[in-house]
């Protein structure tokens, strides 16, 4: 690895520009933060996303890290803006979310392990604001009838989900009904990955809500004057982190919202700071375009003057064939490609021109790939296979191209599937039919009773952030390809107050994920060397 000092030469940066955290990995330094954030873009953002997940696995942020190689191989002033992983799926069935092979983002243990401790950090100002909502409750400096804030924690433990806390006397509490979201899930995550800055950051976490009064209002953090001491801890979590890929290229990581339950992105101010420092910036938004794509596009984009120039779909051979019934031969993966197919309808339904990465695995064929170009073809989109795993930035010049070309277009004006004035209902039930390909919506009687809710305390008209399954277009994970007549159940509606949008629960997710039975994390160790092994 490059020291991180000649990383941030890369992007014109100074030593005073940077908070060095050991040899190969730094923050931004706050003024250098506050003037990249601040200025006018000088770069063009690339999206990158993928089509529907299965078990075998699409790498999208592999293909993200080649394609930043590539364009810097082929002599384009690039940088990645990436997301932070967590540890939960790290000790559990993902294992690590650095990219992979030659296209890895490094030091890729540390950055997997704890990073620069940034979802600590968050995790400590989620509990700093559960602690001062219970002390306000135990000496009732603030009228609350009922807490639903929820506590959180960085790694997937299905036993806190539902947990009773208060309990040993009153000297210990009020007894009741609690429970735990992975922090990646959690509200404070979002909200930080939403904030533009310090001060909108406060404002911000001021409006979590917390309880409500016994008048049926909402208490929110600033009402348990919790907002001084989460702003605190978090003050070195809202500076964007520089590290660098196998290939030294640079790469600003920061933020790590799941976009099955939250948006996906990673934080305003990264994406911010690199359209500042680069001509062309590569970011990714979780799972694939209906979940992390829509949401990167409606919230984010829409909220902070953002909008991509270029989008890659990264698809696979192998995920193909499962959508297509999981057999061999050809024909399984013409079949399966209705479900890419789905996705690239999506994407140009905002107006934009999509771009296939054909992600290459060793097993794959010839004939496979020759299939899933023609068949890109036929719709009259680009593809370029991506080998970035296996050859680095060489194996996806290709592709950095194809991206190069597209970002030097005039783009079309943003498009979006609802307008921010319509009724939440509408909402939902546009982004279901439009990006999932549903022919209905549903609300549960309770998800009724949260909106309402949510109008009465005047959150009403905010977008949706839709939590549904990754395995499916639909809310039924067991439904591959490209699904119809199906109808989207929302079960719940939550107030994201910090983040600024409603997050509407559909299915059985869940906001604390659980180990499998095999974790990953009977792999780890910690050797004799100080080299921790086992993490992939």
């Amino acid at each position: 690895m490059r020291p991180i000092a000649d990383v941030a030469h890369d992007l014109a940066l100074e030593p005073g520009d940077i908070l060095p955290f050991g040899h190969h990995l730094a923050k931004l330094a706050f003024p250098t933060f506050e003037r990249l954030r601040t200025a006018a873009p000088r770069g063009k953002l690339v999206l990158v996303t993928a089509m529907t997940p299965t078990k075998y696995g699409e790498g999208k942020t592999t293909t993200t890290i080649g394609l930043t190689e590539g364009l810097v191989r082929r002599g384009h002033h690039a940088v990645a803006a990436l997301r932070e992983p967590s540890l939960g799926p790290i000790f559990g069935a993902k294992g690590g979310g650095t990219g992979g092979g030659k296209a890895t983002m490094e030091p890729s243990t540390r950055i997997n392990m704890h990073c620069t401790g940034d979802l600590h950090a968050i995790g400590a100002a989620n509990e700093v604001l559960a602690a001062l909502t219970d002390n306000a409750l135990n000496f009732g400096t603030t009228p609350l009838k009922q807490i639903t804030w929820r506590r959180c924690l960085d790694m997937n433990d299905r036993f806190l989900r539902n947990v009773v806390i208060g309990l040993g006397g009153s000297a210990h509490g009020v007894p009741r009904e609690d429970g735990f979201d992975i922090t990646a899930a959690s509200q404070v995550m979002a909200t930080l990955c939403m904030a533009d800055g310090i001060e909108d950051l406060k404002v911000r976490l001021g409006r979590l809500i917390v309880g409500t009064a016994p008048g049926g209002t909402p208490v929110t953090a600033a009402d348990v004057k919790a907002v001084g001491a989460m702003s605190a801890m978090l003050y070195d979590a809202i500076l964007p982190n520089l590290a660098q890929t196998t290939e030294g290229t640079p790469v600003l990581l920061h933020g790590g919202p799941f976009a099955n339950i939250a948006h996906g992105c990673n934080s305003v101010v990264a994406t911010k700071s690199a359209l500042g420092l680069a001509d062309i910036v590569c970011t990714e938004a979780g799972f694939a375009f209906d979940l992390g794509g829509e949401k990167f596009l409606d919230l984010k984009c829409r909220m902070h003057g953002l909008w991509p120039s270029a989008v890659v779909l990264v698809v696979t051979a192998r995920a193909l064939r499962a959508h297509g019934g999981d057999q061999p031969g050809l024909q399984a993966i013409e079949r399966g490609f209705a479900n890419a197919e789905r996705h690239l309808q999506s994407i140009r339904s905002y107006g934009l021109t999509p771009i296939v990465a054909i992600n290459v695995f060793p097993t794959d064929t010839a004939e496979e790939h020759a299939l899933i170009e023609k068949l890109c073809a036929a719709r009259d989109v680009q593809a370029a296979r991506c080998e970035g795993f296996a050859k680095g930035g060489a194996g996806a010049e290709a592709l950095a191209d194809l991206v190069a070309a597209q970002v030097k277009k005039p783009g079309s004006p943003p498009r979006h599937p609802y307008a921010l004035d319509a009724p939440a209902e509408e909402k939902i039930r546009a982004i279901a039919t439009t990006i999932y390909g549903a022919a209905g919506v549903e609300l549960t009687a309770e998800a009724k009773k949260d909106l309402e809710r949510a109008r009465t305390w005047g959150f009403g008209n905010l977008p949706i952030c839709m939590a549904k399954t990754h395995l499916s277009l639909s809310d039924d994970p067991a439904l591959p390809g490209a699904p119809t007549g199906f109808t989207v159940t929302v079960r719940e509606i939550r107030v994201s107050a910090g983040a600024g949008f409603l997050l509407a629960l559909t299915g059985e997710i869940l906001t604390m994920p659980g180990l499998p039975k095999v974790p990953s994390a009977y792999a780890l160790d910690l050797g004799a060397d100080d080299v921790v092994t086992g993490v992939h």
